[in-house]
């Protein structure tokens, strides 16, 4: 009886170990090879970016969709910037809103930026660079969280995860505005595309004023292709023209 009871709970252990995986993918494989990376993929990224008229080493800057599940990334070209490439999230967790505690499982909403002291080259997941949460406006919210990255492996418990491929590009493209002189990288994530008409289906959502003041950011850049300065007055993001 006791042998049968063990076989029982080891078939069970070994039943949820999937299941844990998925919630906690703490290791999920080998750092990538940067200078292989580079070697790899640098030629076929510059000729792409080239064939439209963009430059590897010119300002970047990021835009995230959560219900989209897309990442942009747009490079300057003089005054304005152009999109480059939208890149498919392979995943993100938690739900529309923006990350409020340590451990929710959350991935956050809000304006971010990255400089040179978050880009890891050496992740678990591949490649990665921390967003910087919790914000000033975060802090100002008492939000907590750490390690809130955009990376690869594409599993996630609080990050945005992208394919490998996805990630070695986009890590390539930040690497070099920050390398090329850039102070740092602007992230704006959003819930969804924050049109009028989609905002306005959220009227009832306990988070619609926070949105609201998020798509003031959006907005901005809309019309002037340049990604606007932030800053955080009172409890609120406040935007002002980067022109």
């Amino acid at each position: 009886m006791r042998l049968l009871i063990a076989l029982l709970v080891m078939a069970a252990l070994i039943a949820l170990v999937p299941v844990v995986r998925k919630l906690y993918p703490v290791v999920v494989g080998s750092s990538a090879d940067l200078a292989e990376v580079r070697q790899r993929v640098e030629p076929t990224l510059t000729a792409q970016l080239e064939a439209i008229g963009l430059e590897l080493g010119a300002p970047a800057f990021i835009r995230i969709f959560k219900e989209e599940s897309e990442l942009e990334v747009w490079l300057q070209q003089g005054e304005r910037f152009q999109l480059f490439k939208t890149y498919d999230i392979c995943n993100f967790s938690g739900d529309l809103g923006p990350k409020l505690k340590e451990g929710d499982r959350q991935s956050p909403e809000g304006f971010y930026s990255v400089g040179r002291s978050a880009m890891n080259p050496n992740s678990s997941y591949h490649l990665s660079f921390n967003l910087g949460f919790p914000n000033a406006y975060d802090q100002r919210h008492q939000r907590t969280g750490s390690f809130l990255m955009v990376h690869g492996k594409c599993v996630s418990i609080g990050c945005y995860a992208m394919t490998d491929a996805g990630i070695e590009e986009i890590y390539l493209i930040v690497e070099a505005a920050l390398t090329n002189g850039g102070k740092d990288v602007p992230v704006h994530a959003f819930p969804f595309r924050m049109t009028s008409e989609r905002l306005s289906e959220e009227q009832d959502n306990a988070w619609f004023g926070y949105w609201a003041n998020l798509k003031a950011g959006y907005d901005l850049f809309e019309v002037e292709r340049v990604p606007p300065i932030v800053s955080v007055v009172g409890r609120a993001y406040q935007f002002v023209s980067g022109i």
